[in-house]
Formats: C-alpha cells, sequence, structure tokens
C-alpha cells in the first residue's frame, strides 16, 4: 500500500483546531482546510498551518465560469498549498482553464476534481436531474477531468477500483468517505475503513471526525497511519 493520511480540519474555531494541530505536528503530513474554517479565518490561516509543518490541503469545491475559477487558481496561487479541489461538473473548459492558471503561476500544485460529493447516494443524484447511478456519473466525470489535464480526483473509496482500470496510473485518487471500523459514518453513506480504501489503490484517505473527536486524537491518528502500513 502507498497511501497517505489527510486529516479533515473540519472544526467550529482557529481556536479549537490549535490543539488538535499541536498534538499532530511532526506525526502528520497533510491537514485540509475546507470552506468553512477558510472562510472564518482566511489566507493567513493556511500560512498558520503551514508553519506548523503541515502541507495544505485546500478544499474550495471552485465551480463557476471558466475565467472566474482559473482567476481563482492565480488568487491562491502564493499561499503554501500542495492541493486544490474544484468541481468538474462545472466542465472540461473550466478545468482546462483552471489547469492552465496552475500551469502558469503555480506548477507543484495538485488540481484534484470532485466528482460526485460523498454525502451523495444514487436517489441523491437521481434527485438533481442525473440518471443512472453515482458510479457511473462519476466514472463519467472523471475520464472528463483526466482528459483537460486534471492532476487527481476526489472520489467515494468505493469508486477507485474502477477509476484505477478506467484512468491513467498517475492520476492521484483522494478519499473522503473513510471511517475506521469502530466509527459512525455521520452523513456519508458510501463509506470505507483507511485499510480497504489503500489496498483499493486510494493515494490518499480523508479522515476528519474520528480523529478530531477522539480523546486522543495523536492516537487515532497513529493507529490509522498503522493501518495504511506507514
Amino acid at each position: 500500500m502507498n497511501c497517505d493520511l489527510i486529516l479533515a480540519l473540519d472544526c467550529e474555531t482557529a481556536d479549537e483546531a490549535a490543539p488538535i494541530l499541536r498534538q499532530l505536528s511532526g506525526r502528520l503530513r497533510w491537514v485540509k482546510i475546507g470552506l468553512q474554517m477558510f472562510t472564518a479565518n482566511g489566507p493567513d490561516y493556511v500560512r498558520r498551518v503551514a508553519d506548523q509543518g503541515f502541507n495544505v490541503f485546500l478544499d474550495l469545491k471552485l465551480h463557476d465560469i471558466p475565467n472566474t475559477v482559473a482567476k481563482a487558481v492565480q488568487s491562491l496561487s502564493p499561499l503554501p498549498i500542495g492541493m486544490l479541489t474544484l468541481h468538474t461538473s462545472g466542465g472540461r473548459e473550466m478545468m482546462e482553464w483552471a489547469v492552465k492558471a496552475q500551469r502558469q503561476y503555480k506548477p507543484d500544485l495538485q488540481l484534484l476534481g470532485v466528482t460526485v460529493l460523498t454525502s451523495m447516494d444514487d436517489a441523491a443524484l437521481n434527485g438533481t436531474g442525473v440518471p443512472g447511478t453515482a458510479a457511473t456519473q462519476v466514472e463519467r466525470l472523471a475520464r472528463l477531468a483526466a482528459s483537460a489535464g486534471m492532476s487527481g480526483l476526489v472520489c467515494s473509496p468505493h469508486e477507485v477500483a474502477p477509476l484505477r482500470a478506467a484512468l491513467p496510473a498517475s492520476v492521484q485518487l483522494v478519499t473522503p468517505g473513510v471511517r475506521p471500523a469502530d466509527s459512525a459514518k455521520d452523513e456519508q453513506k458510501r463509506v470505507m475503513t483507511p485499510g480497504d480504501a489503500a489496498r483499493a489503490g486510494s493515494s490518499y484517505i480523508v479522515v476528519g471526525r474520528p480523529i478530531l473527536r477522539a480523546a486522543d486524537p495523536a492516537a487515532a491518528a497513529a493507529s490509522i497511519l498503522r493501518e495504511l502500513g506507514r
């Protein structure tokens, strides 16, 4: 297995996140900062987290007209981030513009395409007017993203094996919806354990509440890393 762990820093405040980050500094490589924490604390918070030694995955799920998304990538490029998300449903042109901006302004940034949110099952997807299964839509959008030059995808761990068969080996697959066997699923519907996700071919797994809510977050993270063989 060659899979790493990303902590989803889905906290209410920076003060709530601070002791968790202190415990995990030097033990965990990656932290994901999502829309809530970014809008509450701004770009300076990204710098503060990076200054503690973490690689930052900025999960903003950009989705707008091509020029606006490209300009957003340009605006974010000075930040110390290693990953950035956008919605693949924005279409090929939007993704191509984003890739062009990424290559021009931050060549080492991984642009990750979000296919179908892991909180959505087939019924929820059908309710938005998309027929068929979530797995079918994931593969359709994944192929589109790869052809547009995106370097990675965010998908359910259950879609990893078919995507590995359908896409170039260089495409990074980042999988939320991962829970240790003894953890609650919360709102996630398409879940898998860390070890199973890694064996399926995930490049990174994203775990939040099972670490954040643990009595000992460092021990919880260490347990998952052991399951990943790291």
